[in-house]
């Protein structure tokens, strides 16, 4: 397999982390991520304008890329600033109009913001729990059910939603003004909502959408995968660094070869987290996407709350102020774990495809 990227990947990856960095310095960022509307506006129509929502669209789509290498390389640009714009509720929703065959130009361009709503309170992973229903209403179909934590819904012009329809999950599109929504703002920033529906109007967009949704999971559990390696890499310059400063019996404290140790296990889990991620990125879309997605966010899941918690015990109580950067970095690494599934579940996942095999 090639680890090394494209030459146009390369380009957008060093445009990306550019804008993000001079765009989104950790003030900027805490700024926006806990206030409504848990993210900047201007920031999101320039992120659109450079085409990161571009690359996570294949040229059938209007888009440039939409490969898990094309995603990898914008969530880990993301990850590296904890960037709070609904950058991952765009790509469900493009993954999803993809397999629907409809337009996405106000979706790429960033003029039209979308969500997905699949996950209920008591189906918060499982497709085939899904509870929603859709009933035929003349010429269209209503929707009534209750979707919870959907990312981006907060600030979601249109909402693609999973439901019951006939025996079979179907895909419906609802206009955000027709659904009772409540935003808020997740615990390491960033927003998300809860949708009420109660024969709310929707249009059909696929009668059988089981496959393409697990198609949008996989794709965002490789873009989480990636936004964490990008968190993580900077977590670790940054107790690298401290290691190197702080002082300790007139000598810094990164002299000591129990931190060095420790510091060189923080990489060593960073880099099998790095490959796992890729791994996952090269099989999106094919046969076995699933089953790395799984397998990536399993790891990604542990490793991420390893780097959290070793660089907080590194840092010492500075790590845990509002002011310091870790403590932000911790709290997201440590809350991707549950984003589209915990490491229990898909450790679950893989042990049930072994078995099936």
């Amino acid at each position: 397999m090639d680890f090394n990227l494209t030459e146009d990947r390369r380009m957008l990856a060093d445009t990306l982390n550019r804008f993000l960095a001079d765009q989104y310095p950790v003030e900027h960022r805490n700024k926006v991520a806990y206030d409504a509307p848990f993210h900047d506006p201007a920031k999101w129509e320039q992120l659109a304008e450079l085409g990161a929502l571009f690359a996570l669209a294949p040229e059938a789509a209007g888009g440039f890329g939409g490969t898990g290498f094309d995603i990898s390389v914008v969530f880990e640009a993301m990850g590296r600033t904890l960037n709070p714009e609904p950058v991952l509720a765009a790509l469900l929703a493009s993954r999803l109009l993809s397999a629907a065959d409809e337009d996405q130009e106000a979706l790429l361009s960033g003029a039209t913001k979308y969500a997905v709503g699949f996950t209920e309170i008591d189906a918060p992973y499982e497709l085939d729990q899904i509870a929603a229903q859709a009933a035929a209403k003349g010429d269209g179909y209503t929707l009534s059910g209750r979707k919870s934590t959907v990312y981006g819904g907060h600030v979601a012009d249109v909402i693609l939603v999973a439901a019951q329809l006939n025996g079979k999950l179907a895909l419906f599109e609802v206009k955000a003004t027709d659904a009772n929504i409540t935003g808020y703002a997740m615990m390491e920033g960033g927003g998300a909502a809860e949708v009420l529906l109660d024969d709310t109007p929707a249009r059909l967009l696929l009668a059988d959408a089981t496959a393409a949704l697990q198609d949008a999971i996989d794709a965002g559990i490789v873009a989480l995968c990636a936004e964490a390696v990008g968190a993580m890499d900077v977590t670790h310059a940054i107790t690298v660094d401290y290691l190197k400063q702080r002082k300790q019996f007139g000598v810094p404290i990164g002299k000591f070869q129990v931190l060095q140790h420790r510091a060189v296990d923080m990489l060593t889990e960073i880099e099998q987290a790095r490959s796992i991620t890729i791994k996952a990125a090269a099989e999106l879309g094919g046969n076995e996407a699933s089953r790395y997605a799984s397998m990536a966010k399993n790891m990604i899941g542990r490793a991420a709350r390893l780097i959290a918690e070793e660089a907080i015990q590194m840092h010492g109580g500075i790590a845990m102020t509002w002011e310091y950067p870790v403590s932000h970095y911790a709290k997201r690494l440590v809350m991707i774990d549950p984003q589209l599934g915990d490491t229990d579940y898909h450790l679950s996942r893989i042990m049930a495809q072994l078995d099936a095999a």
